[in-house]
């Protein structure tokens, strides 16, 4: 009875680990779920394409003129960039407002106009920190906004340019800490 007791908790434990798993597999799966389905979304709204950030390393590599920028606010573009990105800092939340959508720095529509250049069908690819970051769709949906034709939002940013073991570039002579809030 005793040896039938101990089988039956170690039956229950296994399944109740198996379908302890199955859960955690199923929530990770629904954040991805709800992550792609806001980022397209977003997309469509915006008006912009997507493009991994593979595919502007071979861009990069392969001297392809285009411009890059990097849509962080100023004190995380100094801790990372992709090299030869433009900086322009947007915010993370999008409330069509010109005012409240930019960041640090340069506040000014002619200020963007002047980072993405005077050719309005030239290609632009926007980055930020990682797929869940709104400031990439923010600038890409500003882009657009003001007249650009050919917009790409890399929405994997910083964070899979790192992670895909890429060098980057950092400001010098900055403390590259977080700023007090």
């Amino acid at each position: 009875m005793k040896r039938t007791l101990i089988a039956a908790l170690f039956a229950g434990l296994a399944f109740a680990g198996t379908s302890a798993q199955a859960l955690t597999s199923i929530s990770k799966e629904t954040d991805v779920e709800m992550v792609a389905i806001k980022l397209a979304n977003e997309a469509v709204k915006g008006g912009y394409k997507l493009i991994t950030i593979e595919e502007v390393k071979k861009m990069l590599d392969a001297k392809e003129d285009f411009i890059l920028v990097d849509a962080h606010p100023k004190w995380e573009y100094e801790m990372g960039y992709i090299d030869g990105a433009r900086w322009f800092g947007f915010q993370s939340n999008t409330v069509d407002n010109w005012e409240k959508d930019v960041t640090d720095g340069p506040r000014s529509q002619a200020e963007y106009l002047a980072v993405l250049g005077s050719d309005k069908n030239k290609k632009i690819v926007i980055y930020c920190g990682f797929t869940k970051c709104g400031r990439s769709h923010n600038a890409a949906m500003w882009a657009k906004k003001l007249g650009y034709t050919n917009v790409y939002r890399a929405p994997g940013g910083i964070t899979v340019w790192k992670d895909l073991g890429y060098s980057y570039k950092v400001v010098p002579n900055t403390n590259n800490v977080y700023p007090n809030k």
